[in-house]
């Protein structure tokens, strides 16, 4: 927990400037809430003695005195409330930014075992209770020490017996609040792990609701959101059942402390040993000493809340990327697009056997070369270790005779080219969209790029061209029209090495056959790597790798491997019959 608080208290250091005047007028302000009862004092126990005229003008002194202080605590409480929000808003800015920043550098197997909707409570609701805790926190400690300090002094002042009958309860105050932070801040904890769970669920369903629908699976969806939301309700109880004990445990003190002082000022008063002007500024000082308690209830809240986000948002950025540029990693260039496998071994980290085993190959620049082989043969997974998606469990791979693991991440991936089976749209327009492929490129090399890849057409007879927002994940668009300007992004990124990951198979016979030019088009002349579902489009590639959990079982050309009457005539084979 130090090293945590130590940590959060790091994220104060661009805004000292603005944290100390936070911190100046919450102590200005403190000490005028302290000056009040004062006052009220000198008012009851010397203006009753003076005459009317003395007492009129001091009243009115105090009366200007009061309206200075008035206006100085407007402005003290206006910078609170204001610039001090806005520090903990940057403070939030920050920390997001961070947190996605990190989200980033993370792996494909950091993401295979996370879920969408909580990655996203992590960067939302999480963040906002940890800045409502950085800005309010130290605020709320500072003005409770001060007053709870300012008015025992001024208590003790008045009266010793009196302050004596106040304070008995406040060791046994204390020791209460101790138990229950502790039981509430598990029971927060849980509220947190909830609120994810339900975060997922709905992400899940909201992406998925076109397959909801056509299955008219709503009210199965209904049931299984209302296990999570109930199990939600539940940790709720939980946390607000211990909140209710607090809440009415400190609320009930603090009024057992004031029946004290009463029923003590009472006794003391009918013995003459407290003044009606003492007795009612105690009074009122009882009540600015129980105020600043009230706030640390509210705080202590507010610490359960922050705190648990806070320890749930260092989990997630404490999390070491398992691929990362090494120290002395050197920059990719001039790439010809030679690459070699030597030895290469791959499983995944949950993977009890391994997907590759001691594969060795040569791709020489300019090579069109087909994977083939049945579900799960290693297909992907081979082609996903090119831009190191994954890193190799033994073995190296290597372009142009540099070893992949020796270069920085960014120039690698540069010089790539991926086009999937499953195209990612993001929300936006087409022309969003393309210029993905290369940021900043101009309007003119985006339009030739979708020339390129045979989009441009049906680009032009959309009702805003370019600039035609598509939806969320590109709905608005056929799969062959997304397909398309998937492959015009990578037309517009120009890489030497491609990667086509079964670039066609969902398509119709028609779109199948425009995309196919348009990917044989973007092939040539760089080093293409195809996997192929549908056998029939890659009986040109100049050779064909059979991959099977053997490693790579055959290879050669189509007529070769036809002629061989092995795996891969038995898998074209039952292609052409299905």
């Amino acid at each position: 927990m130090r090293k945590n608080l130590k940590l959060m208290l790091s994220y104060y250091k661009p805004y000292l400037g603005t944290f100390f005047l936070d911190m100046f007028f919450a102590v200005l302000a403190s000490a005028i809430a302290l000056a009040i009862p004062s006052v009220v004092r000198i008012i009851t126990a010397e203006i009753p003695n003076m005459s009317s005229e003395e007492g009129m003008d001091r009243i009115l002194k105090i009366a200007i005195l009061l309206i200075v202080l008035m206006i100085v605590q407007f402005f003290a409480n206006y910078y609170i409330s204001y610039i001090g929000h806005v520090m903990g808003a940057k403070m939030e800015y920050d920390m997001r930014a961070e947190i996605f920043s990190h989200y980033q550098k993370l792996s494909f197997s950091f993401f295979d075992d996370q879920k969408v909707g909580q990655l996203m409570s992590r960067i939302t609701s999480d963040l906002f209770e940890i800045t409502e805790l950085l800005h309010h926190g130290p605020e709320n400690i500072i003005t409770s020490l001060i007053k709870i300090v300012g008015s025992f002094i001024i208590l003790a002042g008045i009266s010793g017996y009196l302050t004596l009958a106040a304070f008995i309860m406040l060791p046994f105050m204390f020791l209460f609040a101790y138990i229950l932070n502790k039981r509430m801040r598990r029971a927060f904890r849980k509220n947190r792990e909830k609120i994810a769970e339900i975060n997922t669920q709905i992400e899940d369903n909201l992406s998925g609701i076109r397959v909801v629908k056509s299955f008219a699976n709503e009210e199965i969806e209904n049931e299984k959101f209302k296990v999570g939301n109930e199990g939600f309700l539940k940790a709720k109880k939980a946390s607000y059942f211990n909140m209710g004990i607090f809440h009415s445990g400190m609320t009930a003190f603090t009024l057992l402390i004031n029946i004290i002082v009463i029923i003590t000022g009472g006794v003391l008063m009918t013995n003459g040993l407290v003044q009606i002007p003492d007795f009612v500024a105690f009074l009122l000082y009882i009540n600015i000493f129980t105020e600043p308690v009230r706030t640390l209830i509210d705080f202590t809240e507010q610490f359960q809340n922050g705190y648990t986000g806070f320890e749930r948002f260092v989990e997630m950025i404490s999390v070491v990327p398992d691929i990362q540029d090494k120290e002395d990693a050197l920059e990719l260039t001039d790439v010809k697009g030679d690459i070699r496998f030597d030895d290469v071994s791959f499983k995944y980290k949950d993977g009890a056997h391994r997907v590759l085993r001691h594969i060795n190959l040569e791709i020489p620049a300019g090579a069109y070369v087909a994977l083939v082989g049945s579900s799960g043969g290693g297909k992907t997974t081979l082609c996903s270790l090119i831009p190191r998606f994954y890193d190799v469990t033994d073995g190296s791979i290597k372009i142009d005779g540099k070893d992949i693991r020796d270069v920085t991440l960014k120039s690698l991936r540069d010089n790539i080219g991926i086009v999937q089976q499953d195209v990612y749209m993001f929300a936006g327009t087409i022309m969003d969209n393309i210029s993905y492929g290369r940021p900043g490129a101009t309007k003119e090399e985006i339009i030739e790029a979708a020339k390129l890849a045979n989009a441009h057409d049906f680009i032009m007879e959309l009702p805003n061209g370019y600039d035609t927002d598509i939806g969320q994940r590109g709905v608005k668009l056929s799969g062959g029209q997304k397909q398309r300007i998937s492959i015009a992004r990578v037309f517009l990124k120009n890489p030497p090495i491609l990667i086509f990951d079964e670039a066609t198979s969902a398509l119709d016979n028609e779109s199948e056959n425009i995309v196919k030019e348009s990917l044989e088009r973007l092939a040539k002349n760089r080093t293409t790597l195809v996997i192929a579902h549908r056998l029939s489009t890659i009986r040109n590639a100049g050779r064909i790798l059979v991959l099977t959990e053997n490693g790579i079982e055959e290879s050669g050309t189509h007529d070769e491997l036809m002629r061989k009457n092995g795996v891969y005539a038995a898998l074209y084979k039952w292609n052409d019959i299905t």
